[in-house]
């Protein structure tokens, strides 16, 4: 049954991501205007890629879902090749110390973002195509966690923790929601732990994260620094904030604010209430996406709706406890707020393809 587009969640998104312009002026517009001498810096890059996510999910919104999982391996292979090209020196740009952009001077495409729906809609195939297979760990549920792994090492390479702990977590709740066995998922979490805390333990500055989380005063000058100062931004904010471009920690105390701390400096300059308006929005968005999931009767749209549902749900849970200081640092940016132009299409793409889900939810 061909339905009517969900315009409640296309236009809840298009109001998040203009606030998220709003604020990415408030938040760089100082740092902006001392760093390239114009303080529209940062807004005038991330609205050239709003005007162009508005287009994309307006375009996904009305392409039929089901044309990806024809092409689902190929798309694959375009992701895999992508990762695989920014690991080459020169072709792939440096950034914040991780080789994980292609790009010509201050515009840059993240190919991590990109693959992230690659693998979506890759693990989407597979399980609605291996329903019956999945019961049996070893041959049905094996070979996908294989390809899940090649794909982590590889954005591991760059390295971008976060980005791929976004991933193995949304591939592992939709590989969940298809109804493998609890003990599976018990032994993959043990066994995916004891990975993560090697992973800690192999790199330096990922153990310098881990100490300023559990004591952000013994380095405060150092590798706490960005949560200090995230407190700092959040604790004056009270019921109504200081105002719209009233941030003091804008100027200068929080690192590149525009990025993933941007939440910081919503709650300090309007405050709970602001902060309540903005989850109250992303709790809307993530309603509709998963009510889009759930009433799909397409194996493939369902599991297609759902991983890309978590893969949003994810990103923007391990920002906001970031921000707060609830986990260590990850780099992750907040879905359709940070300033980033590969997060912000990538979420825009993702919520087209739920939005032609909703109309297209028939066998």
């Amino acid at each position: 049954m061909n339905k009517k587009c969900d315009w409640h969640l296309f236009v809840s998104v298009i109001m998040l991501a203009s606030f998220g312009l709003i604020m990415i002026y408030s938040a760089s517009e100082i740092w902006a205007a001392y760093k390239f001498n114009d303080a529209f810096k940062y807004v005038k890059a991330q609205g050239l890629f709003f005007v162009v996510g508005i287009f994309l999910m307006l375009f996904l919104s009305k392409f039929d879902y089901r044309f990806y999982k024809k092409k689902a391996n190929l798309i694959l292979l375009g992701s895999f090749l992508l990762l695989a090209l920014v690991l080459i020196p020169g072709i792939g740009k440096i950034r914040n110390g991780s080789r994980s952009w292609f790009g010509v001077g201050s515009f840059g495409i993240q190919p991590s973002e990109f693959a992230k729906i690659g693998l979506i809609i890759y693990v989407s195939k597979y399980l609605s195509n291996n329903q019956k297979s999945l019961r049996e760990i070893i041959k049905g549920v094996f070979p996908l966690l294989g390809v899940i792994a090649i794909f982590f090492l590889l954005i591991m390479l760059e390295p971008d923790f976060g980005t791929a702990i976004v991933i193995v977590l949304t591939l592992v709740c939709v590989i969940f929601v298809s109804g493998v066995k609890l003990s599976f998922f018990v032994k993959v979490g043990c066994a995916g732990l004891l990975g993560i805390v090697a992973l800690i333990i192999a790199a330096p500055y990922r153990v310098a994260r881990i100490l300023s989380f559990i004591n952000p005063w013994s380095d405060p000058l150092g590798s706490g620094y960005q949560i200090i100062q995230s407190l700092y931004a959040i604790g004056p904010g009270g019921l109504l904030g200081q105002g719209f471009l009233e941030s003091r920690q804008k100027s200068f105390y929080l690192p590149e604010p525009q990025t993933d701390f941007i939440f910081s400096i919503i709650s300090e300059e309007f405050g709970f209430l602001g902060v309540l308006i903005v989850t109250g929005f992303f709790l809307f968005i993530f309603y509709r996406c998963i009510n889009i999931a759930l009433k799909c009767d397409n194996l493939f749209g369902k599991y297609l709706a759902f991983g890309l549902s978590f893969g949003l749900i994810i990103q923007a849970l391990l920002n906001l406890m970031v921000v707060v200081s609830v986990i260590p640092v990850t780099g992750v940016t907040l879905p359709f707020l940070s300033y980033g132009g590969s997060s912000l299409l990538v979420s825009m793409a993702s919520v087209g393809i739920i939005l032609n889900i909703s109309r297209n939810d028939n066998k």
